[in-house]
């Protein structure tokens, strides 16, 4: 069953959902976490304590609004827009990530929230 959760980053909220997947339930298990983001271009990705393989999910063509796992980095990330690997609008990771949840709305409001110090994600 999918799990909505809340996404904070300076005075920015946002919803998402974490899809009904092992990764996402790892993930939706982990919660809150709280963390300081590191930025790719257009996309926050921060350590999270679970440990998980590339899945069913796994693939390197996300879109703007996506959360994906990185199993090499034991990491999130929350993708709003083109990366340093894009050749376009569409963001794309550093490899392949587990799709493991959507961002609700607009997710390029995140842009707004880029130095940030913080990051919180809890269950709504």
């Amino acid at each position: 069953m999918p799990v909505k959760i809340k996404i904070a980053v300076k005075d920015i909220i946002i919803s998402a959902e974490l899809f009904d997947t092992a990764t996402a339930r790892a993930v939706a298990d982990a919660l809150p976490i709280e963390t300081a983001p590191n930025e790719w271009g257009d996309e926050f990705y921060f350590e999270v304590p679970v440990t998980m393989p590339l899945d069913e999910t796994a693939t390197i063509k996300v879109a703007v609004g996506d959360i994906g796992y990185w199993p090499p980095g034991y990491a999130l990330a929350l993708f709003f827009g083109p990366t340093p690997t894009s050749k376009g609008p569409e963001p794309v990771p550093a490899s392949k990530v587990n799709i493991v949840g959507r961002i609700d709305g607009d997710a390029t409001l995140l842009r707004n929230a880029k130095g940030a110090k913080k990051i919180r994600l809890e269950r709504y």
